[in-house]
């Protein structure tokens, strides 16, 4: 992988790992629905305007079904789920609860799709597990006893996300791009009609409303430019290794931003889901190096 590739999945994982610093800041002021709703408008409507200067077309006609279910599975659904979270716990364990969704993926795929069961696959379920274990039952700096049901929709949320991973493994193929364009657009429609019924819970702040511009705009829609791009120039392997960095920045803006406290307990629970991820997907550091294979 070239510097500059590396540069971009550097970013890409710092931008992804702000958006839980970002909704940590928004969704207790302005609560899960009101901040999703402004996230998912916002994050369409920037690649709408990509698409336009592009001139990418959305077959809506053709793949309007797909788009439903990955803009509820993939979006809608996991995102209130994290919103609501985000209203009590700290975005370094945010982060690392949404790394669990390769997990849930292999569980799923195993069941849905009758793929083939390893002996790492198993390492990796047996990691995953322990890491949870770890965060949630002895981070006592970071837990409150209130927050079992946030870590809940986290974990919830991160199972979404493996649903969604399963389905687009047996799915018709629809480009990247398009499927975040489409996505997009459906989760809106799924958010817009109970909007109305959960108003701003307060007045936000400067903060608030650049937080919310940058979860929507940045995390959104931006970030999805930067991780289609590096698909197309290093191939999917080596992209999706931002996944294993997401938590590495979760925790440091969490740390650095909020002043959160990050405990032997976050560091080693994070590090032990991260290793089971590893097992789970296959992941081989050599992959950042290679050149990508080109037909």
């Amino acid at each position: 992988m070239s510097a500059a590739n590396v540069i971009k999945l550097l970013l890409l994982a710092a931008i992804w790992g702000a958006s839980f610093l970002f909704l940590r800041i928004a969704a207790p002021v302005l609560g899960p629905v009101a901040v999703v709703t402004a996230r998912l408008t916002l994050g369409a409507v920037f690649l709408l305007g990509v698409a336009l200067i592009q001139r990418r077309s959305l077959d809506i006609r053709a793949h309007w079904k797909h788009f439903l279910i990955l803009g509820f599975l993939n979006t809608a659904f996991p995102f209130i789920l994290f919103a609501y979270a985000a209203q009590t716990l700290p975005a370094s364990l945010l982060s690392i609860l949404n790394s669990t969704a390769p997990i849930f993926g292999m569980v799923i795929s195993a069941v849905w799709l009758r793929t083939a069961f390893t002996w790492k696959s198993g390492a990796g379920l047996a990691l995953g597990v322990l890491g949870v274990a770890i965060l949630v039952g002895l981070d006592t700096g970071n837990l409150t006893p209130a927050a079992g049901l946030a870590v809940g929709a986290g974990l919830l949320a991160a199972l979404c996300y493996g649903l969604a991973s399963a389905y687009a493994k047996q799915a018709r193929s629809v480009d990247g791009f398009s499927n975040a364009h489409g996505s997009l657009w459906a989760a809106v429609l799924f958010i817009l009609p109970v909007a109305p019924a959960y108003p701003p819970v307060h007045m936000p702040s400067m903060l608030v409303i650049f937080a919310v511009l940058g979860v929507g705009i940045l995390c959104s829609g931006l970030a999805y430019l930067l991780y289609f791009d590096l698909i197309e120039k290093v191939g999917v392997g080596p992209a999706l290794s931002v996944g294993f960095l997401i938590p590495v920045f979760g925790v440091l803006w969490g740390s650095l931003f909020l002043h959160e406290h990050i405990g032997v307990q976050t560091v080693l629970g994070g590090a032990v889901v991260l290793v089971g991820t590893a097992l789970i997907t296959g992941f081989d550091p050599r992959s950042l190096f290679r050149k990508p294979v080109t037909a």
